[in-house]
Protein backbone atom coordinates (compact mmCIF):
# COMPACT_ATOMS: atom_id res chain seq x y z
CA UNK A 1 0.00 0.00 0.00
CA UNK A 2 0.65 3.81 -0.34
CA UNK A 3 -0.38 5.41 2.59
CA UNK A 4 0.36 9.47 3.29
CA UNK A 5 0.89 10.66 6.59
CA UNK A 6 -0.48 14.43 7.38
CA UNK A 7 1.39 15.56 9.74
CA UNK A 8 4.42 12.84 9.81
CA UNK A 9 6.92 15.04 11.53
CA UNK A 10 4.77 15.50 15.04
CA UNK A 11 5.03 13.35 17.62
CA UNK A 12 2.65 10.92 16.68
CA UNK A 13 3.47 11.03 13.16
CA UNK A 14 6.80 9.92 13.45
CA UNK A 15 5.81 6.93 15.33
CA UNK A 16 2.82 6.03 12.53
CA UNK A 17 5.57 6.60 9.79
CA UNK A 18 8.34 4.06 11.59
CA UNK A 19 5.55 1.36 12.00
CA UNK A 20 4.36 1.57 8.52
CA UNK A 21 7.76 1.39 7.44
CA UNK A 22 8.29 -1.70 9.88
CA UNK A 23 5.41 -3.21 7.78
CA UNK A 24 7.01 -2.48 4.64
CA UNK A 25 4.83 0.03 2.92
CA UNK A 26 5.04 2.73 1.05
CA UNK A 27 5.12 6.13 2.67
CA UNK A 28 4.64 9.74 2.05
CA UNK A 29 5.66 12.05 4.74
CA UNK A 30 3.58 15.35 4.19
CA UNK A 31 3.83 18.24 6.39
CA UNK A 32 5.50 21.60 5.91
CA UNK A 33 9.27 20.61 6.22
CA UNK A 34 7.90 18.35 2.91
CA UNK A 35 6.66 21.43 1.40
CA UNK A 36 3.02 19.99 2.25
CA UNK A 37 0.82 22.58 3.79
CA UNK A 38 -2.81 21.65 3.80
CA UNK A 39 -4.06 24.77 5.31
CA UNK A 40 -3.11 26.06 1.68
CA UNK A 41 -3.03 23.32 -0.11
CA UNK A 42 0.72 23.84 -1.08
CA UNK A 43 1.83 20.15 -1.96
CA UNK A 44 -1.04 18.08 -1.28
CA UNK A 45 -1.89 16.80 -4.76
CA UNK A 46 1.75 15.79 -5.52
CA UNK A 47 1.49 14.15 -2.04
CA UNK A 48 -1.35 12.32 -2.66
CA UNK A 49 -0.44 10.91 -5.71
CA UNK A 50 -1.04 7.10 -6.31
CA UNK A 51 -1.98 6.87 -2.57
CA UNK A 52 -4.49 4.31 -1.09
CA UNK A 53 -5.17 5.45 2.10
CA UNK A 54 -4.09 9.09 4.11
CA UNK A 55 -3.55 9.13 8.07
CA UNK A 56 -4.25 12.72 9.86
CA UNK A 57 -2.70 13.20 12.32
CA UNK A 58 -2.27 16.91 11.82
CA UNK A 59 -2.36 18.96 14.92
CA UNK A 60 -3.53 22.72 15.25
CA UNK A 61 -1.14 25.27 16.29
CA UNK A 62 -3.36 27.24 18.50
CA UNK A 63 -5.58 25.18 20.32
CA UNK A 64 -7.64 28.15 21.58
CA UNK A 65 -11.07 26.52 20.35
CA UNK A 66 -12.40 29.47 17.42
CA UNK A 67 -8.10 29.15 16.69
CA UNK A 68 -8.28 24.96 16.59
CA UNK A 69 -11.81 25.03 14.82
CA UNK A 70 -11.13 27.46 11.81
CA UNK A 71 -7.76 25.08 11.11
CA UNK A 72 -9.51 21.59 11.39
CA UNK A 73 -12.21 23.39 8.56
CA UNK A 74 -9.59 24.73 6.26
CA UNK A 75 -7.18 22.04 6.54
CA UNK A 76 -9.67 18.95 6.37
CA UNK A 77 -12.04 20.21 3.72
CA UNK A 78 -8.41 20.73 1.29
CA UNK A 79 -7.45 17.27 2.31
CA UNK A 80 -10.44 16.02 1.26
CA UNK A 81 -11.17 17.83 -1.71
CA UNK A 82 -7.45 16.49 -2.82
CA UNK A 83 -8.17 12.95 -1.76
CA UNK A 84 -10.92 13.08 -4.57
CA UNK A 85 -9.14 14.08 -6.76
CA UNK A 86 -6.75 11.70 -6.32
CA UNK A 87 -8.50 8.84 -5.98
CA UNK A 88 -7.36 8.36 -2.17
CA UNK A 89 -9.86 4.93 -1.24
CA UNK A 90 -9.82 5.64 2.47
CA UNK A 91 -9.18 8.64 5.05
CA UNK A 92 -8.05 7.98 8.84
CA UNK A 93 -8.30 10.80 10.97
CA UNK A 94 -6.92 10.84 15.13
CA UNK A 95 -9.45 12.66 17.21
CA UNK A 96 -9.76 12.78 20.98
CA UNK A 97 -12.80 11.06 22.67
CA UNK A 98 -15.98 13.50 24.26
CA UNK A 99 -14.97 15.59 20.91
CA UNK A 100 -18.79 14.46 19.60
CA UNK A 101 -20.37 15.62 23.23
CA UNK A 102 -18.27 18.38 23.84
CA UNK A 103 -20.82 21.06 23.00
CA UNK A 104 -19.83 24.28 20.77
CA UNK A 105 -16.56 25.58 21.91
CA UNK A 106 -12.79 24.68 23.08
CA UNK A 107 -10.31 21.82 21.16
CA UNK A 108 -12.73 19.58 21.90
CA UNK A 109 -15.21 20.98 19.46
CA UNK A 110 -13.21 21.58 17.19
CA UNK A 111 -12.39 18.23 16.92
CA UNK A 112 -15.90 17.52 16.72
CA UNK A 113 -16.44 19.94 13.85
CA UNK A 114 -13.26 18.35 11.95
CA UNK A 115 -14.76 14.55 12.62
CA UNK A 116 -18.14 16.18 10.94
CA UNK A 117 -16.26 17.33 8.29
CA UNK A 118 -14.76 13.40 7.70
CA UNK A 119 -18.57 11.75 7.84
CA UNK A 120 -20.04 13.86 5.41
CA UNK A 121 -17.21 13.85 3.15
CA UNK A 122 -16.64 12.17 -0.30
CA UNK A 123 -13.81 9.52 0.98
CA UNK A 124 -14.65 6.26 3.22
CA UNK A 125 -13.36 6.92 6.37
CA UNK A 126 -12.25 5.41 10.01
CA UNK A 127 -12.28 8.07 12.76
CA UNK A 128 -10.02 6.78 16.05
CA UNK A 129 -11.20 8.98 18.95
CA UNK A 130 -7.81 8.61 21.55
CA UNK A 131 -7.75 9.38 25.26
CA UNK A 132 -4.79 11.73 26.52
CA UNK A 133 -1.99 10.37 26.07
CA UNK A 134 0.23 9.51 29.21
CA UNK A 135 3.20 12.52 27.86
CA UNK A 136 0.48 15.21 28.25
CA UNK A 137 0.07 14.58 32.13
CA UNK A 138 3.00 17.17 31.96
CA UNK A 139 1.24 19.30 30.11
CA UNK A 140 -1.80 18.86 32.51
CA UNK A 141 0.80 19.88 35.12
CA UNK A 142 2.20 22.95 33.51
CA UNK A 143 -1.54 24.54 33.28
CA UNK A 144 -2.53 24.30 36.52
CA UNK A 145 0.13 24.89 38.90
CA UNK A 146 0.11 27.48 41.32
CA UNK A 147 3.20 27.99 42.72
CA UNK A 148 4.81 24.41 43.68
CA UNK A 149 1.33 22.81 43.77
CA UNK A 150 -0.76 21.32 40.88
CA UNK A 151 -4.74 21.36 41.94
CA UNK A 152 -6.78 18.99 40.20
CA UNK A 153 -10.23 17.45 40.61
CA UNK A 154 -10.65 13.49 40.70
CA UNK A 155 -11.92 13.18 37.66
CA UNK A 156 -11.72 9.27 35.67
CA UNK A 157 -9.72 9.11 33.24
CA UNK A 158 -8.01 6.65 30.78
CA UNK A 159 -4.80 7.58 29.12
CA UNK A 160 -2.71 5.92 26.29
CA UNK A 161 0.89 5.58 25.41
CA UNK A 162 1.26 7.59 22.20
CA UNK A 163 2.90 4.29 20.67
CA UNK A 164 -0.30 2.36 20.81
CA UNK A 165 -2.48 4.93 19.04
CA UNK A 166 -0.08 4.82 16.31
CA UNK A 167 -0.29 1.09 15.81
CA UNK A 168 -4.22 1.27 15.92
CA UNK A 169 -4.27 3.90 13.29
CA UNK A 170 -1.82 1.28 11.20
CA UNK A 171 -4.11 -1.29 11.91
CA UNK A 172 -7.03 1.28 10.67
CA UNK A 173 -5.14 2.25 7.37
CA UNK A 174 -4.57 -1.12 6.50
CA UNK A 175 -7.95 -2.53 6.99
CA UNK A 176 -10.97 -1.87 5.16
CA UNK A 177 -12.36 2.09 6.36
CA UNK A 178 -15.06 1.81 9.82
CA UNK A 179 -17.71 4.03 8.00
CA UNK A 180 -17.74 5.71 11.41
CA UNK A 181 -15.61 6.25 14.65
CA UNK A 182 -13.99 4.00 17.47
CA UNK A 183 -12.60 5.30 20.95
CA UNK A 184 -9.39 4.03 22.05
CA UNK A 185 -8.00 4.20 25.46
CA UNK A 186 -5.31 2.78 27.94
CA UNK A 187 -5.80 -0.52 29.65
CA UNK A 188 -6.80 1.20 32.89
CA UNK A 189 -9.06 3.91 34.53
CA UNK A 190 -7.52 6.03 37.40
CA UNK A 191 -8.25 9.85 38.90
CA UNK A 192 -6.39 12.75 37.13
CA UNK A 193 -5.02 13.64 40.22
CA UNK A 194 -3.20 10.00 40.30
CA UNK A 195 -2.04 10.03 36.47
CA UNK A 196 -0.39 13.10 36.50
CA UNK A 197 1.38 12.63 39.85
CA UNK A 198 2.85 9.22 38.45
CA UNK A 199 4.10 10.64 35.51
CA UNK A 200 5.80 13.64 37.87
CA UNK A 201 7.39 11.30 39.41
CA UNK A 202 9.18 9.88 36.88
CA UNK A 203 10.82 13.18 35.95
CA UNK A 204 12.06 13.88 39.66
CA UNK A 205 9.53 16.86 39.66
CA UNK A 206 9.30 18.08 43.05
CA UNK A 207 5.49 19.93 42.30
CA UNK A 208 3.13 18.33 44.92
CA UNK A 209 -0.27 16.92 42.97
CA UNK A 210 -3.63 18.15 45.43
CA UNK A 211 -6.65 16.67 44.76
CA UNK A 212 -8.98 19.21 44.98
CA UNK A 213 -13.12 18.86 44.23
CA UNK A 214 -13.72 22.79 43.48
CA UNK A 215 -11.00 23.51 41.09
CA UNK A 216 -11.72 24.38 37.43
CA UNK A 217 -9.12 22.39 35.31
CA UNK A 218 -7.70 24.44 32.49
CA UNK A 219 -7.00 21.92 29.40
CA UNK A 220 -10.20 19.74 29.85
CA UNK A 221 -13.35 22.15 28.70
CA UNK A 222 -15.65 18.72 29.28
CA UNK A 223 -17.31 17.08 32.13
CA UNK A 224 -15.16 14.17 33.43
CA UNK A 225 -17.83 11.59 32.26
CA UNK A 226 -16.93 12.15 28.63
CA UNK A 227 -13.27 11.71 29.31
CA UNK A 228 -13.52 7.93 29.04
CA UNK A 229 -13.80 5.74 26.01
CA UNK A 230 -17.54 4.74 25.43
CA UNK A 231 -18.15 1.89 23.08
CA UNK A 232 -17.27 0.75 20.40
CA UNK A 233 -14.05 0.56 21.73
CA UNK A 234 -10.71 -0.64 21.71
CA UNK A 235 -7.92 -0.75 24.66
CA UNK A 236 -4.16 -0.62 24.07
CA UNK A 237 -1.94 -3.23 25.87
CA UNK A 238 0.64 -0.36 27.22
CA UNK A 239 0.19 0.10 31.18
CA UNK A 240 1.03 3.27 32.58
CA UNK A 241 3.64 1.33 35.10
CA UNK A 242 4.84 0.16 31.87
CA UNK A 243 5.11 3.65 29.99
CA UNK A 244 6.55 4.97 33.15
CA UNK A 245 9.41 2.27 33.19
CA UNK A 246 10.38 3.01 29.51
CA UNK A 247 10.34 7.08 30.11
CA UNK A 248 12.75 6.34 33.18
CA UNK A 249 15.41 4.13 31.67
CA UNK A 250 15.17 7.30 28.40
CA UNK A 251 15.91 9.53 31.14
CA UNK A 252 19.07 7.49 32.89
CA UNK A 253 20.09 6.69 29.06
CA UNK A 254 20.05 11.13 28.36
CA UNK A 255 17.53 10.46 25.58
CA UNK A 256 15.18 12.81 26.50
Amino acid sequence: MRIVVLGGTGQVGRMVVEKLERRAQAVVVAAPASGVDARTGQGLDAALEFADAVIDVTNAPDVSGAAAREFFETTTQRLLEAEERAGVKHHVVLSIVGADHAGEDGYFAAKGVQENLVRSGPIAHSILRSTQFYDFARKIAEWNTAHDTVHLPPKPVQPVAASDVAEALVDLAMGDPLGGAVDFGGPEQMALPEFVRRVLRVDHDPRYVVEDEDTTTLGFNISGDLLLPRSPLRLASTTLDAWVHEEGRRLVAGLR
